[in-house]
């Protein structure tokens, strides 16, 4: 429940800064810090006069302070929002079971079931080559140009915007815009964790208590595709939503424990209206798409009894800030 008070780890001020032109997640304390362990792979990815450092010393200063002020904003964002936009199709704000497919309500009542197993689910998802990736529609596609519709909408409005995250620059924070509590929370209570309880009972599954969810899209004049990475979640839903688009598959290696000289990784296409649930843990990336446009919800699910034991972006205990909202899915044991 959102009652409870979730916090942010003190890692997201200084780990897993995004540089973009080098395809590196950094970690920056101190200047001294960063060049001792990063300047050698810098230079060989390109970096390697005075000026381009200072760029990057510059891209940090700012994603710190956005990082610093993040809970302010996005309360401030918030507001304005709820008290300007005017949204264009109100019904998608809350999820109603018509937006969902026959599929997936067949799926997670077969997850309710007592003495339910995966083999009872085989022939209800669909598990893709990469290990413990399940594929499932999820949304009609009616639902989907609706929601289509309204982001769009949103985003040629004045209303302000914040980034999803470090490595999307094109995207929305919905949370902001007013879904979680009647759309994105009774999804993941309702439908969702009955199906991830099952699946992934071994990394937080049975007991998500959190999310944040958020738009990505992708476009030919804008983000093409989405380096390698692994998301701050214990489990992650991927719908595509649609548009037509060409090229774009998804592709998964190994966990992030895995070094990356020994993994081979594996092409999985993403069709509209279908999602992918998968770890969030495991390494995963976006292939550029080739024409036209993509719409992709995500919803990152949290399990604080996991996550206040080990941090997943830092791996080391927790040290807490207080956050806004789910934050990042850590709460404080008295």
């Amino acid at each position: 429940m959102e009652s409870k008070q979730f916090y942010t780890c003190k890692c997201f001020m200084t780990d897993n800064i995004f540089l973009k032109d080098y395809k590196l997640h950094v970690r920056f304390i101190t200047e001294e810090q960063f060049r001792q362990d990063y300047e050698a792979l810098l230079k060989r990815l390109g970096c390697v006069t005075q000026q381009q450092f200072e760029d990057i010393f510059s891209q940090i200063s700012q994603e710190v302070d956005r990082r610093m002020r993040l809970a302010v904003t996005c309360v401030e964002r918030k507001s304005v929002i709820k008290n300007t936009y005017q949204p264009l199709h109100p019904h998608v704000y809350r999820l109603q079971e018509t937006f969902l497919t026959p599929e997936f309500k067949d799926l997670v009542g077969c997850c309710r079931s007592r003495n339910v197993t995966l083999s009872c689910l085989s022939e209800l998802l669909e598990e893709e080559a990469a290990p413990r990736v399940y594929r499932f529609p999820v949304f009609n596609k009616r639902f989907c140009e609706d929601l289509m519709d309204e982001l769009e909408h949103f985003e040629r409005s004045a209303a302000p915007k914040g980034r999803p995250n470090t490595m999307n620059n094109y995207g929305i924070l919905l949370n902001e815009l007013g879904f979680d509590e009647g759309f994105i929370t009774p999804l993941r209570e309702r439908y969702l964790n009955p199906l991830t309880s099952l699946l992934y009972p071994d990394c937080g599954g049975q007991c998500l208590d959190s999310h944040k969810a958020f738009v990505v899209k992708y476009d030919m004049n804008k983000d093409l595709d989405l380096s390698y990475h692994y998301d701050n979640a214990e489990v992650t839903l991927n719908v595509s939503l649609g548009r037509d688009f060409t090229e774009g598959n998804l592709y998964f290696g190994n966990m992030r424990q895995v070094p990356l000289c020994e993994t081979e990784c594996t092409e999985i296409k993403h069709k509209a209206t279908e999602g992918l649930l998968h770890r969030g843990q495991h390494m995963h990336g976006a292939l550029p798409i080739s024409s036209g446009q993509r719409w992709n919800l995500i919803i990152w699910m949290r399990a604080s009894q996991e996550r206040n034991k080990l941090c997943p972006m830092c791996n080391r205990k927790p040290e807490l800030l207080k956050g806004e909202g789910f934050a990042d899915g850590f709460t404080r044991h008295l």
